[in-house]
């Protein structure tokens, strides 16, 4: 415990770059505000979509990745736009072994206790595990353009799930705190991407056989809100908790 806790002191310095806000992106602002280029530059892991929320964004090894609506991935184009996205230069400053898991609840239950007994809840956290995994049920979507559409209106014309089972690969798991509820999802936010890099999405469920995880402790963060006229049309106070929560759930 002494040694996670001089390595946790150490990562103070990590910092989360945003792009834009959930609260716009649930409420339908799914314009660019930067190109996938840019996002790179901010950060080696992390997760997000891309403009018309045109598939699940998977961001690791510092190569930005687009999981499609039937759960293959390809790498995205610089060029491809980003109108929601959380990275960070992830260092794994503190490292355990994940067990065997049956549920997404599970594991969401031991990295909450994980970041509880180093921390406490208050701040935002990245978490890679790398593992093989019994199943992994996911999600993604193709592009849906349009203003002032919710983007849970969009997913129910779009959203595809999909099942992948005993593949070796990757999650990248984002918290942040209640308090910061509506400029993220609070709680755990949770994409895969395989190990040839060829199946992902946005996760809702999955079964563990072993894993191991790097995880770092977020002190900083900065928001590249949109810049374009539209983003001040939108009432973002009014994007629904519940709405979100079920989106994030996969449902």
């Amino acid at each position: 415990m002494k040694n996670n806790f001089a390595a946790a002191l150490k990562a103070t310095g990590v910092k989360m770059y945003q792009v834009s806000t959930l609260q716009a992106l649930a409420m339908g602002h799914t314009r660019p505000v930067i190109d996938a280029a840019e996002l790179k530059k901010h950060g080696n892991t992390g997760l997000g979509t891309f403009e018309g929320v045109n598939g699940e964004m998977i961001v690791v090894d510092g190569r930005c990745f687009r999981a499609k609506d039937d759960g293959s991935v390809v790498e995205a184009d610089e060029d491809m736009g980003v109108p929601f996205a959380s990275v960070c230069n992830s260092s794994g400053s503190i490292r355990f072994d994940v067990q065997e898991m049956c549920s997404i609840d599970e594991l969401k239950t031991l990295l909450t206790i994980k970041i509880e007994e180093l921390f406490g809840l208050n701040s935002m956290h990245m978490v890679r595990i790398d593992g093989e995994f019994e199943a992994v049920d996911a999600r993604s979507e193709e592009a849906y353009h349009a203003i002032h559409v919710s983007l849970k209106d969009m997913l129910k014309e779009t959203q595809k799930a999909f099942k992948f089972n005993n593949v070796s690969g990757t999650l990248v798991c984002v918290y942040y705190p209640d308090f910061m509820d509506g400029i993220n999802a609070a709680g755990w936010h949770i994409h895969f991407i395989s190990d040839d890099r060829m199946k992902g999405g946005h996760v809702f469920d999955l079964k563990i056989k072993s894993g191991h995880a790097l995880l770092d402790k977020i002190s900083k963060i900065e928001i590249q809100l949109p810049t374009d006229p539209v983003f001040d049309t939108y009432s973002l106070k009014e994007a629904s908790g519940d709405d979100i929560k079920k989106v994030e759930q996969g449902k």
